[in-house]
């Protein structure tokens, strides 16, 4: 698959799934096992107004997208195309995310075997040394026809 099309492929899967579109979710960035989502600070995903701070389930689905985003770039190196879903999500929350900021989610699918895919996630919203949260995920793989 050409850095083009993997890239078209990327941004209608951030940018047209549902939940995703919602949350505005933006691709920031894509190639092979590896990619990462942003999402805008809106004040209709804040989830305390008192803080102006994203609320936490937003970096969940940002997190979960971002991993599904890492998994199918991986289908650059595969012979069958597949689609995937989320198998087991854990997600480690360490500080809560800067009031009125834009978030960003890097995932890296570090192994895929013929029916699942590991992944690895962090978001942050200034310093990616810095981490609002973390993230370890399993897809399960559907290989065939993708429709």
């Amino acid at each position: 698959m050409s850095p083009e099309a993997l890239r078209e492929i990327a941004r209608n899967m951030v940018e047209t799934v549902p939940q995703a579109s919602a949350l505005g979710f933006k691709l920031h960035s894509i190639e092979p096992s590896r990619g990462s989502i942003l999402t805008p600070w809106r004040e209709d995903l804040v989830g305390d107004p008192d803080t102006g701070v994203i609320a936490g389930g937003v970096i969940t689905a940002l997190l979960d997208h971002a991993c599904g985003l890492a998994t199918i770039s991986m289908a650059t190196d595969s012979k069958t195309p597949f689609s995937t879903a989320t198998l087991d999500l854990r997600i480690d929350y360490m500080r809560a995310a800067t009031p009125r900021a834009d978030i960003i989610a890097e995932a890296h699918c570090y192994k895929l075997t013929r029916s699942v895919a590991f992944v690895r996630a962090h978001a942050y919203d200034g310093d990616p040394a810095d981490p609002i949260a973390t993230a370890q995920a399993a897809f399960i793989l559907k290989r065939g026809p993708v429709a």
